[in-house]
């Protein structure tokens, strides 16, 4: 059987074991170290924006010391994103809050504003004003940031930016992670770079980095003896995990052109397949890192949805699913929704396509022949 061809594998730059044997002769294997604050240097160099970074064990974490930070708590209520990996609004529940779901929009397939004002005003008609918005840059697209940032702004609710897929995309030239009150990265192994696992905490000051480090190492005072007079958590990123982010960092640009370059290849591969939608920037002011490349499968397309990942998988390629939205996910059946049906038809719809960076020539061939099969 050919070799398997994967939806996103770690691609790796060849200076991460460099950054890790230094590691290693120093004995900087710790949850500190100078790879930890060479990373989080190398971050915010690149995200501009005067921006604070801390680096964490997981994107999840960031976003639980988000919540942390913005103070909510039990019975709260915290407005996210439906259509988006579970781990953007777990961390409501870890705070005793309650998550509502709002709706995408069709242009980029993230949280619609309209959905999200009528959502605030319902909430707040109910005695309920929001504590905080988790907004999500959906497989690297820029969500829509000056009207999503104008509601929160109307209302006085911080925005939690999750930007796990994004890093390297923009918005106005304006890069995704540095607009949120909070704003989080992933490293996890199938991201754009990875530490084989960790995130990323990006404040805009640096007394909110101070803190995110203070509840990222147990909350420890200042003291001789170790005293806690709050809770604090073990999520600080490992230098040797840092290590890997920082050889990772020297190739980012390199990988987010040759992810790119994939989605110009489906483009062409679609280009005359009708009823079939590949995933792209709706205007001028969005940049997307096409961290995956994915498409809708209309009713008029020659083959359905299942038919085209039954044949990949036949051929040993990796597809997935679109994200299974939040609201019909059995966990949050009880969880309030506003919006339409976007993004349960993106769902029912929508196919996810091998993106890689280490993709060849030779893997474009056969995927490309799959999909010549079923035209």
């Amino acid at each position: 059987m050919n070799q398997k061809i994967w939806l996103s594998s770690p691609h790796m730059g060849g200076n991460e074991q460099t950054y890790i044997k230094e590691a290693f002769d120093t004995n900087w294997i710790a949850p500190l170290g100078p790879n930890v604050t060479g990373f989080e240097k190398d971050l915010e160099s690149y995200l501009k924006e005067d921006v604070h970074v801390a680096a964490l064990s997981s994107g999840t974490a960031a976003i639980h010391l988000a919540l942390v930070q913005l103070g909510v708590g039990l019975n709260d209520e915290v407005l996210c994103q439906s259509m988006t990996f579970s781990a953007s609004a777990n961390p409501i529940v870890y705070q005793g809050a309650k998550p509502v779901f709002i709706d995408s929009e069709e242009d980029t397939w993230n949280m619609c504003p309209i959905h999200l004002e009528t959502a605030i005003k319902d909430r707040i008609a109910k005695g309920k004003t929001p504590k905080a918005i988790i907004i999500v840059h959906l497989y690297g697209m820029p969500a829509k940031m000056d009207e999503i940032l104008a509601v929160a702004n109307t209302y006085n609710i911080p925005v939690v930016e999750d930007a796990a897929e994004a890093l390297g995309s923009t918005f106005k030239g304006r890069k995704c992670g540095t607009f949120g009150d909070f704003s989080i990265l992933s490293f996890n192994g199938n991201k754009i770079i990875t530490t084989s696992g960790g995130g990323a905490m990006v404040c805009n000051n640096i007394e909110k980095k101070q803190n995110t480090i203070f509840l990222a190492t147990q909350a420890r005072d200042q003291a001789t003896h170790y005293q806690h007079s709050q809770i604090g958590y073990n999520y600080r990123m490992s230098n040797i995990s840092a290590g890997i982010g920082r050889g990772q960092m020297e190739i980012l640009d390199k990988h987010i052109n040759l992810r790119r370059e994939m989605n110009s290849f489906y483009k062409e591969l679609f280009s005359d397949v009708e009823g079939v939608d590949v995933f792209t920037e709706p205007n001028e002011y969005s940049y997307s890192n096409h961290w995956l490349s994915c498409i809708v499968v209309n009713e008029n397309a020659p083959f359905t949805k299942e038919e085209l990942f039954n044949k990949m998988l036949e051929a040993n390629i990796e597809t997935r699913p679109l994200w299974k939205p939040m609201h019909l996910q059995p966990v949050f059946k009880n969880a309030p929704f506003y919006g339409t049906n976007i993004s349960e038809t993106l769902f029912e719809k929508g196919l996810c396509l091998p993106s890689g960076s280490n993709l060849t020539e030779q893997d474009r061939d056969r995927i490309f022949k799959v999909v010549k099969s079923l035209k």
